[in-house]
């Protein structure tokens, strides 16, 4: 669990509960009883069954929730975490994230829930693998699988370099700052943006590139962004309302206003990778408009208005982003 906090800690995960299998064990026993004396389960060959002979893809595919020598397996902790989410934690909602190879499994743990009368609403959010060059599960040269705590660091190491090439006059401190952004960023980016249920091939080059869609490209339009605040030295004008002529403006501000559609996608049928394209294609518009419209060069009103435009492309790269777990840097 400490090798995991750190993981998370780089990652920016929290937690409000974590509860490990073993705090399910003193809960197993009666789960099994209850299900006997329901009839929801049945004894088979010496094991503890639950049979789903009304619904012809499980007709043939029991799940078992004690073995025929008295253990219990992750099935029977199952049962007992939905309990536990349901009467302990009073949820409503019980979403279960793991590899597609996990279907059957709780498709017949929802199955049995809701024999039981509970109403929540259930999801089994599965998604697919990582491969690596070879187009196989990424794994080390040795054949092991690779650590994502090593992986993580690996992603800031190599950040870091490109930092070097491109601005070494940072100081350490936002080096090491920005590094992890971008390295940590990249490797969630890569993840979030493609369909859950898509394998898809790990690639350092590709995944920190600046150009195409990665998380280094959009944090670079928005450090662009920042740096035009920057050397105008004034604060986002207060304006009553656009003005846009240039159709790389007009095409700009409809993408911004596409954010507040988008955001609700992400939650049908669960695709971050919506967003992600959605972001993408912000960046790709804000730079259309940065080289075809002058901004401080510009004279009032259009100046202003385009000053706005510009602080708004920001906003929504930045909580675009933010919504996927990334940070951004003010410079790179």
């Amino acid at each position: 669990m400490q090798d995991f906090d750190h993981v998370y800690r780089l990652l920016d995960i929290r937690f409000d509960i974590q509860c490990g299998e073993s705090f399910y064990n003193d809960r197993l026993p009666a789960v099994v009883d209850r299900l006997l004396k329901s009839g929801i389960a049945e004894i088979s060959e010496g094991a503890v069954c639950v049979f789903f002979r009304d619904i012809p893809q499980l007709a043939d595919k029991p799940c078992i929730i004690r073995k025929r020598d008295g253990g219990f397996n992750y099935a029977t902790t199952d049962v007992a975490t939905v309990d536990y989410r349901i009467n302990d934690l009073k949820a409503d909602t019980v979403w279960i994230v793991t590899g597609a190879p996990q279907i059957l499994h709780f498709r017949q743990i929802f199955e049995i829930a809701r024999r039981e009368g509970y109403q929540a609403d259930f999801r089994h959010i599965t998604h697919g693998s990582i491969l690596g060059e070879d187009r196989k599960l990424m794994k080390t040269r040795s054949g092991e699988n690779v650590p994502l705590r090593e992986l993580l660091d690996e992603a800031c190491k190599r950040a870091r370099k490109i930092i070097e090439e491109k601005n070494p006059d940072l100081s350490e401190p936002d080096k090491v700052d920005i590094a992890q952004k971008i390295g940590i960023g990249a490797v969630k980016y890569a993840d979030l943006s493609q369909y859950r249920m898509t394998d898809y091939v790990f690639s350092w080059d590709r995944m920190l590139s600046l150009q195409g869609n990665t998380a280094p490209y959009l944090q670079n339009a928005y450090v662009r962004i920042r740096s035009i605040f920057r050397r105008s030295g004034e604060p986002t004008p207060k304006i009553d309302k656009l003005i846009l002529r240039d159709r790389s403006e007009i095409n700009l501000a409809k993408r911004i206003c596409q954010f507040a559609e988008i955001v609700p996608q992400v939650l049908n049928d669960f695709r971050p990778n919506i967003l992600a394209n959605y972001l993408f294609e912000l960046a790709n518009s804000f730079h259309t408009f940065y080289e075809a419209c002058p901004v401080l060069k510009s004279d009032e009103p259009v100046r202003g208005s385009r000053l706005a435009l510009c602080d708004l492309s920001g906003r929504v790269l930045q909580r675009g982003l933010d919504l996927l777990g990334i940070k951004v840097p003010e410079k790179m």
